[in-house]
């Protein structure tokens, strides 16, 4: 029953369909959106782009200019801010995504979790254990790589750029050998994909399991996170009680005392993306920069 789910949630993972019914009514709730404007609005979004000339988005038709639009609850100045720095991101770390092999990303296995157990309250929980990685086996910016990759792949689907998502970080196993290598760029880079630079919407970010080893670590983050932000992070230490105030533990694997089975590493749900892909997803990702190989 449980893999029977999972193929069917793939299945789904990669279709870019704007009209569900179920969708519609969401993003009217979750982000503000109406039907009747919403053509005006993606308009208004495009005319400001020439107008302005802040940025030269790889793409401007109206399904990409949708999922800034969702992420800034339909105010198209918020959501012009948001490209501009989605645009700028892109310019200045080219080498995260321009030929970057798409499936050799599934080497960061269980470093990322995700739980498809999508809800409104919730959205796509991502669950970051950089305390799974081995610092000797690949470098840092693989992890920010396949971040990215995530992301641009998740924000392809109509449901995720309307329920957002939460993160979970879970610093259990974090050694100095890791927090070596966060250098200030690594950490702009990392908050600059929970939704700084990125048309996501995040609902909240929750830290767990860390010690006084970890006070470098905050420091580090702490200068690059908007401070709008702050309200929506939490700090809860290894008290899982705290943790399930914010997140129903329906959502959560048993290891954090929840109930969700429908969880999969970053590995296994490239090698998901992979078979359930089509000629769509390939020429997307290979227009982003991906190399795309079968």
């Amino acid at each position: 029953m449980y893999e029977c789910f999972l193929e069917i949630a793939f299945e789904a993972e990669l279709k870019n369909i704007n009209e569900d019914p179920e969708c519609l009514a969401l993003a009217f709730e979750q982000c503000n959106e109406n039907p009747v404007t919403r053509d005006a609005s993606i308009r208004e979004l495009r005319e400001l782009i020439y107008e302005r000339a802040e940025c030269k988005p790889h793409r401007t038709d109206d399904a990409f200019l949708l999922r800034f639009l969702r992420a800034r609850d339909f105010i198209v100045p918020r959501a012009h801010k948001l490209l501009v720095r989605y645009c700028n991101f892109r310019a200045e770390y080219p080498h995260l995504y321009k030929d970057v092999d798409l499936w050799g990303l599934t080497k960061v296995k269980d470093a990322y979790e995700g739980s498809m157990l999508d809800r409104p309250d919730v959205g796509r929980l991502s669950i970051f254990r950089f305390g799974m990685w081995d610092p000797s086996e690949f470098p840092v910016e693989d992890l920010v790589r396949a971040g990215m990759a995530m992301t641009e792949i998740g924000i392809r689907q109509p449901k995720i750029q309307v329920l957002g998502g939460t993160v979970l970080v879970d610093l259990e196993g974090i050694t100095l050998r890791h927090i070596a290598t966060l250098t200030p760029t690594i950490a702009y880079q990392m908050v600059c994909l929970m939704g700084v630079a990125t048309p996501g919407r995040l609902h909240s970010c929750h830290i767990i399991n860390y010690n006084w080893l970890l006070n470098s670590f905050f420091y580090i983050f702490k200068r690059f996170i908007p401070q709008q932000a702050w309200g929506r992070i939490f700090f809860h230490g290894h008290d899982l009680k705290s943790l399930h105030q914010h997140i129903d533990p329906e959502c959560l694997p048993m290891r954090y005392g929840g109930t969700c089975r429908n969880h999969v590493s970053i590995g296994q749900w490239f090698q998901k993306i992979k078979k359930y892909r089509d000629a769509q997803f390939d020429k997307e990702m290979k227009d982003l920069g991906y190399l795309v190989k079968e």
